[in-house]
């Protein structure tokens, strides 16, 4: 079912993507659950492409409610060696302004009791996970973005928090002392599947409020989140279509091949229902 190699997470406000080409949707269902919506393929810019609206069309799943899994599986199922994150964030530094874009390099884990692994039930396995975003990816969205004419931080520190309720100002004041620059709901989850699927990954954040830590601004509400997406999808879309026309052919994946040493379970220990389950992912491990 090879359908792309890149794929795309768009999250709060990016639901469609124009301009596809041979557009059809693909409904899967998984080991894991059920995707948050149809994924759609296509060609986007000559690039074979493959986008999910993370919370679905129309805003139905919450950051909580998300079947993270079942999301990254499909994108898996579908051929998705390079997958790129959008996602509306809370800025934690004066200097990362309502609208400015970051190419996230870190991540700090605040979520509570969500499924962030595919091993488990029988198989373990342990990925490499220090520097969490694919920085060869992370470069080309960065300088996607400045070509659409964002202002654009080459780094940052995403903490992503459980939600779906903000920040209380006492948390939002203590991630600043972590040296933290924004937060949301929602990559960190998908970062670390992706590892497990070898897929490369990096994460579009597009800032949309400065939480409740300052003092100069109101607190963060959904209507100023509203307003200031809506200035920041279109120039998002651009983004995804300069990176898509800019990709190179011969981009390496360097995560390809990592299962084969992360797994630690014994060969003769695997449950024939846990292969089953994994065989997309460590088929050609076992």
């Amino acid at each position: 079912m090879a359908e792309g190699r890149i794929g795309i997470f768009g999250g709060s406000g990016l639901y469609e993507m124009e301009g596809f080409e041979e557009r059809r949707e693909v409904s899967i269902e998984t080991p894991f659950g059920t995707p948050s919506d149809a994924f759609v393929t296509g060609t986007l810019e000559g690039r074979p492409v493959v986008f999910l609206s993370r919370h679905g069309r129309g805003h139905r799943v919450s950051p909580s409610e998300i079947d993270y899994r079942a999301n990254v599986w499909g994108m898996k199922k579908l051929g998705v060696d390079f997958l790129v994150s959008v996602s509306a964030c809370g800025s934690l530094r004066e200097d990362i302004r309502p609208g400015d874009f970051v190419i996230v390099d870190q991540h700090i884990d605040r979520t509570k009791g969500r499924a962030a692994t595919f091993f488990e039930d029988g198989v373990v396995a342990h990925v490499m996970f220090a520097d969490p975003v694919t920085s060869s990816l992370a470069r080309l969205l960065a300088d996607a973005a400045e070509k659409s004419g964002a202002k654009v931080h080459r780094g940052g520190t995403y903490v992503c928090m459980e939600g779906p309720a903000f920040s209380t100002r006492a948390e939002s004041r203590l991630y600043r002392t972590w040296g933290a620059d924004v937060i949301g709901m929602t990559n960190l989850t998908e970062a670390k599947l992706a590892r497990e699927a070898e897929i490369a990954f990096a994460t579009l954040a597009l800032a949309t409020d400065y939480d409740c830590w300052h003092d100069d601004h109101g607190d963060v509400t959904v209507e100023e989140v509203i307003r200031v997406l809506q200035q920041n999808v279109a120039r998002a879309k651009e983004t995804i279509r300069h990176l898509c026309r800019d990709f190179p052919e011969d981009l390496p994946n360097p995560h390809r091949g990592s299962l084969a040493q992360a797994i630690l379970t014994a060969r003769g220990s695997i449950p024939e229902a846990a292969k089953k389950r994994l065989e997309l992912l460590v088929g050609p491990y076992l």
